[in-house]
């Protein structure tokens, strides 16, 4: 994992294969790019055989994107374009083929492609009451935790009710939604170090692992089984 940093240009970061995931936390599956703007403080993580690709923007082609750190789809285009951008041939253009030539242009149809892409953010926010960051270091360490609510409420001092109306007023979701983020980063995370679909769904907290596929499908877009085999890219068209 990399230090908490920033930098003063806006980059984009492209886990070709694999999964990476940054502060707070977002997590970026291979079918995603994270859009991180100028100045913002951010650390990365990559998990499994991943190929991480980053690319620094101008200021000029930064400002034509969110003022605010961002994950997009990756389109089959914008997918083409980060792998040119980050390639050998990059490394064997001079400065002015990279700035003013065809690599300019690829880099101008690239954040025009992220322009018009859907925002398709996968964030598992940090709480900051002391009674839910207790509730999430156990959920973090145990994933395939099912005990209930109310008796996870009494392990940590609080109602029900009371942990329910916190996830709300400060992470903006329900306890069972931030659990299912945390359950899909663990697959992840599960998936690109290898381990098959039923070991993951079993891991992660699903008794069913025909209903943990439906889950990871519908947020991912992806099955886990595509995803683990790195063909995840088939599953996102232009």
């Amino acid at each position: 994992m990399s230090t908490l940093h920033s930098h003063q240009r806006g980059h984009l970061v492209y886990a070709a294969r694999g999964v990476h995931t940054g502060r707070g936390t977002s997590i970026v599956p291979a079918n995603r790019v994270a859009w991180t703007p100028a100045g913002f403080a951010h650390r990365h993580r990559a998990h499994g055989r991943t190929d991480m690709r980053i690319l620094f923007l101008p200021a000029p082609l930064a400002r034509l994107l969110p003022e605010e750190p961002a994950v997009f789809s990756a389109t089959a285009l914008a997918r083409a374009a980060l792998l040119t951008l980050t390639g050998p041939r990059v490394h064997d253009a001079d400065a002015a083929s990279f700035n003013r030539g065809p690599l300019a242009r690829v880099r101008r149809v690239l954040v025009d492609e992220l322009r018009i892409a859907d925002e398709q953010p996968l964030n598992l926010p940090e709480p900051r009451d002391d009674r839910l960051r207790v509730l999430a270091r156990m959920l973090y360490e145990q994933p395939a935790d099912n005990t209930p609510l109310p008796e996870l409420g009494r392990a940590i001092g609080a109602s029900a009710r009371t942990i329910g109306r916190l996830f709300h007023d400060e992470l903006g979701m329900t306890f069972y939604q931030w659990r299912t983020q945390l359950r899909i980063y663990h697959a992840l995370v599960l998936l690109a170090d290898g381990h098959d679909t039923t070991y993951v769904a079993h891991a992660c907290g699903w008794a069913n692992p025909s209903h943990f596929i439906a889950t990871f499908t519908s947020i991912i877009g992806s099955t886990p089984g595509r995803y683990r085999s790195g063909r995840e890219r088939d599953d996102t068209t232009a």
